[in-house]
């Protein structure tokens, strides 16, 4: 069977975008990092919000093998994935005015943490609130996102603001609007999205900066090893005891 052209063409678009965003995100990525180290430094928690697939890259860093165990998904009921029923309910309520305030008043954060919160277009009331919310309360936010989306649609949110407009940091996946990489002659829409891919890339080489950060102030990054690896069990469990009072998925 002959090699798909199509299946080759993805994966250049995916690795093109993945240059892109080494090259001109290299001083945010470095930014995101060093905040991550302050926070861990200065005894606050680390939490990740994505709505829709744009929680898998934020579900991807928290529990993981390789990852921060300090790193918790702060997980909105119905928005975070497609298991709710119908799938359009997650979408339709993270254009909800107001549901940002409850999950903050409700939940974890507090002064001092930090917040990295993952929307694509970064249109939607729900990223765009929680950001200018939590900065509100002292927490420190990362937005990850496209930038492309704020030149190529409208917000739907009251204040008329993107997610970018309300972090201490923004990573620009450099996704085109539309999320898709590919067009082909008989496929009459645009297909073939790579956000996923991008934004888990962005997400773990932030990571992997903080860690470095921790090294050169003296602090052995609160990595997990994989359970799957003799004694990656009794690491963890150590790990998880040390710092039990910041580590909220064991709860």
């Amino acid at each position: 069977m002959s090699e798909s052209k199509l299946a080759g063409q993805f994966f250049d678009a995916a690795i093109g975008l993945l240059r892109r965003v080494r090259d001109e995100e290299a001083g945010s990525i470095a930014a995101a990092g060093e905040a991550i180290a302050d926070t861990v430094a200065s005894g606050g928690r680390l939490f990740a919000f994505g709505a829709g697939h744009s929680s898998l890259p934020a579900q991807d860093v928290v529990y993981r093998a390789g990852g921060l165990a300090l790193m918790n998904l702060l997980a909105v009921p119905g928005v975070v994935g497609v298991d709710v029923m119908p799938a359009t309910l997650g979408s339709a309520l993270e254009r909800v005015d107001g549901l940002a305030s409850a999950v903050l008043d409700t939940g974890p954060l507090r002064r001092g943490d930090l917040l990295v919160i993952i929307s694509l277009s970064g249109r939607n009331a729900l990223p765009v609130e929680m950001a200018m919310n939590a900065r509100a309360l002292g927490i420190t936010v990362i937005g990850v996102t496209s930038v492309a989306y704020t030149e190529g649609t409208t917000a739907r949110n009251p204040s008329g603001t993107f997610l970018k407009d309300h972090c201490d940091i923004v990573l620009d996946s450099k996704i085109a609007v539309g999320d898709a990489e590919l067009t082909h002659e008989g496929i009459e829409a645009p297909f073939a999205p790579a956000s996923t891919v991008v934004t888990s890339a962005l997400m773990q080489a932030t990571l992997a900066a903080a860690a470095e950060r921790m090294v050169e102030r003296g602090i052995e990054p609160p990595l997990l090893r994989s359970g799957n690896v003799d004694g990656g069990h009794e690491w963890n469990g150590r790990v998880m005891r040390e710092y039990a009072d910041r580590i909220f998925y064991r709860r």
